[in-house]
């Protein structure tokens, strides 16, 4: 068993190098071409559970000395998983994809393992039984790391999947229920046929020529029109997102003022909200001038409006843009914020869900790392959903909520951009999109 000093010595060493790894590891990531999406994050986002991965393993390397008890180490290894699954849950958000995400934390172990080569050269008086642990240890924690990280993010895309399920399975129900009408409608058709006796002679012909009354005539068609459309806007958001997900889309760069291009959306948007008694209102600087694919920002803004004004039935819905300033002079934003119940009522979206958990958990690493604290997420940070009010009022979703929502994060991913939720019941729902000022590849 090497000396208790020397690994003391290694877990001091990487504590106090901590910022020259995290920014070692910056440069790596920053300079990859294949590391599109990390290239547009501020540090503090594209950091974020790195620095704790880092505490927890300079505590592991204490784990190691015979005094550590067996309850400690497993405290220890929860900390890992939770911290790991968390950075799993901040990639998702960011719009990394999983290769991103092995990729770069590869990176993050080829900054560590240079680490440990430069302490083992300044220190040749060093135990020599104390480098093999230090090395064997690093390699369980950051394979641990990498296995707790991917695994977070497949769960995401299961969660993902079962929102289509539950919106394609509303469709089904809608059709159902639009067949039943259609039936009673012709029940109640049959009924005055056979009240009325003067029409017995023309039965034949009664039911070749529809003897339903105008009424249900109308209803019928209002019943038939309204599910046609729900339905054939739910067949291109499937199919629109079915090209996203089999990478058929491409980003089209441009220089472009989203100003003026926000403000048409939302003025053509402005039916759709007064249709259902809601103000829409917009601002933001003109102009604003920055590179990006206007197409997809207009779907990505159409989709977040049009579901605002869907779940919104008092008030109205804000869009509001602008650049990001402060430690985000790189990206701007769009922001669309409704007046609805919010996404703890009723069954909810569990795809908002898993973005507003993230959300909350990116708030509060950039309210640390101000202060120069490390955040972990072995507590607060886990549950940080688990804890939301929850307003009990029953909320139908339509059908179409969680494919909408797939679409704008998959073209979040596309265009290198981060998509954040805030909801509170009975209060309403934030949502944002931060995406970068330009881009350094196609």
């Amino acid at each position: 068993m090497p000396s208790p000093g020397g690994l003391a010595a290694v877990a001091a060493h990487l504590a106090q190098r901590r910022p020259a790894i995290l920014q070692a590891w910056r440069d790596a990531v920053t300079s990859d071409p294949t590391l599109t999406t990390g290239s547009s994050l501020p540090i503090a986002q594209l950091h974020d559970h790195l620095p704790a991965l880092l505490a927890d393993f300079e505590r592991k390397l204490a784990s190691l000395e015979p005094a550590e008890s067996a309850e400690s180490r497993e405290v220890l290894s929860d900390v890992l998983d939770g911290d790991a699954a968390a950075h799993g849950l901040h990639r998702w958000q960011q719009g990394f994809d999983v290769a991103e995400v092995t990729r770069e934390l590869a990176k993050f172990n080829e900054c560590v393992v240079v680490e440990l080569d430069t302490f083992v050269e300044a220190h040749p008086d060093l135990d020599r039984t104390v480098m093999p642990l230090v090395r064997r240890a690093w390699a369980q924690h950051h394979g641990a790391a990498v296995s707790a990280s991917t695994m977070q993010y497949f769960q995401l895309q299961q969660l993902e999947a079962k929102s289509h399920i539950r919106d394609l399975e509303a469709a089904l129900e809608s059709l159902r229920q639009m067949e039943q009408q259609h039936a009673e409608l012709w029940q109640q058709a049959a009924h005055d046929l056979r009240g009325n006796v003067g029409v017995v002679a023309h039965v034949a012909a009664g039911l070749t020529s529809s003897k339903a009354s105008t009424q249900a005539r109308d209803v019928f068609l209002r019943l038939l029109e309204r599910n046609v459309n729900a339905l054939r806007h739910l067949l291109n958001d499937v199919t629109g997102l079915a090209r996203l997900q089999g990478g058929q889309e491409r980003r089209v760069l441009e220089q472009i003022d989203v100003a003026a291009l926000l403000h048409d959306v939302c003025e053509g948007l402005q039916h759709a909200a007064q249709d259902r008694y809601l103000s829409l209102s917009f601002d933001g600087p003109r102009p604003l001038s920055v590179e990006g694919d206007s197409v997809k920002i207009r779907r990505m803004t159409q989709n977040l409006v049009l579901n605002a004004i869907r779940y919104t039935s008092k008030g109205g819905v804000t869009v509001t843009w602008g650049q990001g300033g402060g430690t985000d002079p790189d990206r701007w934003f769009i922001e669309v914020r409704d007046t609805g119940p919010g996404f703890h009522a009723g069954p909810g979206s569990p795809l908002a869900g898993a973005l507003e958990e993230a959300s909350d958990q990116s708030s509060q690493i950039s309210a640390d790392a101000l202060q120069g604290v490390v955040s972990h997420a072995d507590g607060h940070l886990a549950e940080a959903g688990a804890h939301k009010p929850v307003d009990l009022r029953p909320i139908q979703p339509g059908p179409g909520e969680g494919i909408g929502l797939s679409i704008v994060k998959r073209l979040c991913e596309l265009l290198d951009a981060t998509l954040s939720v805030q909801s509170t019941a009975g209060e309403g729902t934030r949502f944002r999109i931060h995406l970068p000022r330009r881009y350094t590849g196609p």
